[in-house]
């Protein structure tokens, strides 16, 4: 087993490394987790890890500014189909576009776009940050036995307009927002999983047992 983190200068990459090699030493003491852009690393890894971290438009510019990166990660999600996790902002680059600061184009790997949050009471605050619910709206392998569970975010953005069989959780803050979502190898949370403690151990967990 080895997990590539995708460094594209955008999120906390160590504590998700640290996070995902705590659950994969767990399930085998040979799994290795590097962070890189590196071809090499993303054509070795057995799954492939996308944190994001800030505005849209800066994630994908830098995303898409190294182009041996981004056809390496092409390749490896979308054509040899290796199990993908996106988190934060690594998940709002699969929809077709994202209107933060300007519309900007996504990697289109899942479809939607990216809106702002605009919850119905203005007593909520934005960003969105702590823990809240998630709520399965469709059943999936890396998602079991977290129904209602409490996990940890920081956004104030989300993915909408999609496919209705692509939203796995939901969750409410001032009205409904998707929270994770998936589409045949690939998987990504709007919430932390590697901040989200035995929760989301567990959803990492799931996912590196996960067979496609």
């Amino acid at each position: 087993m080895k997990i590539t983190v995708i460094d594209y200068g955008s999120g906390n990459l160590n504590s998700v490394a640290k996070a995902f090699e705590k659950v994969a030493l767990n399930i085998t003491s040979s799994a290795q987790v590097v962070i890189s852009a590196r071809a090499q690393d993303i054509q070795d890894a057995s799954h492939i890890i996308l944190p994001g971290q800030g505005a849209f438009d800066d994630c994908m510019h830098n995303l898409c500014a190294d182009d041996k990166l981004y056809q390496s990660l092409q390749t490896a999600v979308i054509q040899q189909a290796k199990p993908f996790f996106g988190i934060c902002v690594g998940m709002q680059l699969l929809a077709e576009y994202g209107l933060e600061n300007r519309r900007t184009k996504g990697l289109n790997w899942i479809g939607g776009y990216v809106d702002r949050l605009k919850p119905c009471d203005d007593n909520l605050k934005i960003p969105h940050m702590g823990w809240n619910n998630i709520y399965c709206q469709n059943q999936h392998p890396v998602f079991q036995n977290i129904e209602g569970q409490d996990v940890y975010f920081v956004h104030s953005w989300a993915i909408s307009h999609l496919d209705p069989s692509h939203i796995l959780t939901t969750t409410d803050y001032g009205g409904s927002f998707i929270s994770a979502i998936g589409k045949d190898n690939m998987v990504a949370t709007q919430f932390h999983p590697e901040k989200s403690q035995l929760i989301g151990q567990m959803i990492i967990a799931n996912f590196l047992h996960w067979r496609i």
